[in-house]
């Protein structure tokens, strides 16, 4: 299942010369782990074995009203916040991909149903919950399609994939729970597992989005650390330290000079007493 992620990370960085920084290969790491973990604790999905079932379920209350917030917020993504905000932000057309996923999921459920039934000698094609079925997965498909399109064109690849993977797979386990009622017969373990996941996805998604702009890799760390320790110990500096970084030569040349000024100042204000 992390085939098209790390394949797609890893062509990306080759072909069309993207580049994640330290808390982009941070995020996407525990993006995945977050993923693993929910899938690992999700629930065991129930067995639908005809059309009069899956009809059954779709007709739920609960997942009538999942599928009407999705639709809603979907909409109002496309039409009010994409123009504004589609260009800039990169969580609005991965939304509508990823909650929109959720509903072609079920659809592909029910469609692998209907085909099953029809190679049984059913009359499948005369039941309008097929034709439903097949019209909503084209609908849904197009839309996910085009808004994934429009975010890889302008952002980049290595961090439109893991986000949208891990958004995808959260609004699918959502849509099965609520259309199989999976919660109901879940232990307390498994519960505390997927949330714990859960928040783990969010820290990832947090890290790949916030600090992608941040030039920050393995190489910058030492150089980070010298200039921490500079700080703890009072930057007091060794001339050695000094030449040998060229980049850093003029300032600890400066500060070496501020510091022999200072114990001059301080070695005559005592040759006064």
């Amino acid at each position: 299942m992390f085939c098209p992620f790390f394949f797609s990370a890893i062509l990306s960085s080759f072909f069309l010369n993207e580049k994640l920084n330290l808390h982009g290969k941070i995020g996407c790491l525990l993006s995945i782990l977050g993923s693993t973990v929910m899938v690992i604790h999700a629930p065991q999905e129930e067995e639908v074995e005809t059309l009069d079932e899956m009809s059954n379920k779709l007709r739920d209350p609960g997942f009538v009203v999942f599928a009407t917030l999705v639709v809603i917020v979907s909409l109002i993504l496309i039409v009010v916040v994409g123009p504004r905000h589609g260009q800039t932000n990169i969580l609005v057309y991965i939304t509508i991909c990823s909650v929109i996923g959720a509903l072609s999921v079920s659809c592909v459920k029910g469609l692998g149903i209907a085909i099953k039934e029809l190679f049984a000698g059913k009359p499948v094609l005369k039941r309008p919950l097929s034709w439903i079925l097949l019209l909503s997965l084209i609908v849904c498909v197009s839309t996910q399609i085009n808004y994934l399109n429009r975010a890889l064109d302008i952002f980049n690849t290595s961090i439109v994939t893991p986000i949208y993977y891990v958004i995808f797979t959260t609004s699918v386990l959502t849509c099965s729970a609520i259309l199989f009622k999976e919660w109901q017969h879940m232990a307390a373990d498994d519960i505390i597992g997927t949330f714990s996941g859960f928040l783990t996805i969010i820290v990832g998604i947090f890290l790949l989005h916030a600090f992608k702009d941040v030039n920050f890799t393995l190489a910058n760390l030492p150089v980070s650390l010298r200039k921490d320790d500079r700080a703890a110990n009072g930057s007091l500096l060794s001339t050695y330290d000094c030449f040998n970084h060229d980049e850093e030569s003029s300032t600890c040349v400066s500060e070496i000079q501020s510091t022999e000024s200072l114990s001059a100042r301080r070695n005559g204000s005592l040759s006064a007493y």
